[in-house]
C-alpha cells in the first residue's frame, strides 16, 4: 500500500457503497462555501486528541455524532489508501483529498453552486440548528448541538448566550434564519 496512488472517485464511490452512510435529512457532505479554514476547522473537530492525523476510529466517531451511521470496518478499508505511509491516519491534505473526491463523485460537484442551491444549503445547515422545527435557534439548541460535537464552547450557557447574542440583530435572544445567513456569509467574507 506504500506509495499507491489514492482510487479515482469513481473507485472511491465503489468502494464506499450506498448504505455505507446512512444520512439524516438536514446533513449535507458539501457546501459550495466550505472553504479550506472551515475544512481545517472540521479536521480538527474530527482530530479528537490533537495529535495532526485522524484514525478511522475518529473519523467514526465523529460521523456518528453528526447522524451518520458508518460500518467502521467499511470506513477503514475505504480511507485506507489516503493513509500516508508510516501514519495511523489521515493528515490533513489527504483528508481534503477525500473530501474533494468524494464531493466530485456524490454530489456532481461544478464548483459553481449558485444562489438557489447555496440558500437551500444554508437553510438544510439552519435545520442542524433548529431542532424543534420554530424557525429559531434557541440558545439552548445551540448547546446541544455543540454538546453533541463535543465542543466545550457548549458546556455552559452563558459562553452559548454570549454566541447568540453576538448575531442576534433583533435582540430576541434567539437566531432567526436571516441572522444565520448573515453570520454565514460573514464567516465566507474573512475567511476568504
Amino acid at each position: 500500500m506504500a506509495g499507491e496512488i489514492p482510487p479515482s472517485p469513481p473507485e472511491i464511490v465503489s468502494s464506499l457503497k450506498p448504505h455505507l452512510f446512512r444520512t439524516s435529512p438536514s446533513f449535507r457532505l458539501r457546501s459550495p462555501s466550505l472553504n479550506s479554514l472551515r475544512l481545517h476547522r472540521v479536521f480538527d473537530l474530527f482530530d479528537r486528541n490533537g495529535d495532526g492525523e485522524i484514525t478511522s476510529e475518529e473519523l467514526c466517531l465523529a460521523l456518528d455524532r453528526l447522524g451518520l451511521g458508518v460500518d467502521p470496518a467499511e470506513l477503514s478499508s475505504s480511507i485506507a489508501s489516503y493513509i500516508p505511509p508510516g501514519r495511523l491516519g489521515l493528515d490533513f491534505n489527504s483528508f481534503n483529498s477525500i473530501h474533494r473526491a468524494l464531493g466530485e463523485a456524490l454530489l456532481d460537484a461544478d464548483g459553481g453552486g449558485g444562489e438557489v442551491e447555496e440558500e437551500e444549503e444554508m437553510r438544510e445547515a439552519f435545520k442542524v440548528f433548529d431542532e424543534d422545527g420554530d424557525g429559531f435557534i434557541s440558545a439552548k439548541e445551540l448547546q446541544v448541538v455543540l454538546g453533541k460535537l463535543g465542543l466545550p464552547e457548549g458546556r455552559t450557557i452563558d459562553r452559548v448566550q454570549l454566541m447568540i447574542g453576538s448575531v442576534d440583530r433583533d435582540h430576541d435572544g434567539r437566531v432567526n434564519f436571516l441572522e444565520f445567513k448573515n453570520m454565514m456569509k460573514a464567516v465566507d467574507v474573512q475567511s476568504a
